[in-house]
């Protein structure tokens, strides 16, 4: 197995063999990133696709100061991003006034939900509220670069994660009752 630097000198000399396994070591673990973002299998692949294609382009920029993962990463949630933005994906805003209250001060648990169950309840979020919940809760932005990255008002995003647990809440809360019964 090739080593980064090795890997990232290959591909940069436009080594098919160095690309293909940096494809391969990368794009498992990519695709589930760029499905958290869409809506469907089929745009995560193009997302992906899209993706590995600004990678290979753009690995003369890798300057070693970061992990590559965490490089490839962040290619994907950009791309995921513009993917969202031509769909026009931000036109159900709201502010945070209008979902002040709608989050309950008991946080519902997860247990009992798998992994895969859990992907789908976010795919069904409505789109703003997926980003900024994946963005926020999993990825670890702050709601001023979540607003930046989507050209959105950090109180936009804050309301779009209140609504995003709100919603996961209740689908939470149906799947467990559903499962008691």
């Amino acid at each position: 197995m090739k080593d980064e630097r090795t890997l990232v000198e290959g591909c940069r000399n436009k080594d098919r063999i160095s690309q293909r396994t940096l494809y391969e070591r990368f794009a498992g673990r990519m695709f589930a990133v760029c499905q958290r973002y869409t809506r469907n299998r089929f745009d995560a692949e193009d997302v992906l696709q899209d993706a590995f294609v600004k990678v290979f382009s753009q690995i003369h920029t890798f300057r070693y100061d970061c992990p590559l993962e965490a490089w490839i990463k962040r290619i994907m949630i950009n791309t995921a991003i513009s993917h969202l933005r031509k769909e026009k994906a931000y036109l159900d805003q709201a502010d945070v006034e209008d979902y002040a209250d709608v989050v309950s001060e008991a946080e519902t648990t997860v247990s009992g939900i798998e992994y895969q169950q859990l992907l789908a309840m976010v795919r069904e979020l409505p789109p703003g509220c997926q980003s900024v919940f994946n963005l926020y809760a999993i990825e670890g932005y702050q709601h001023n670069e979540i607003a930046e990255l989507l050209g959105i008002s950090e109180g936009t995003s804050k309301s779009q994660y209140a609504r995003a647990k709100q919603l996961l809440q209740a689908k939470i809360l149906e799947t467990n009752n559903t499962n008691s019964s």
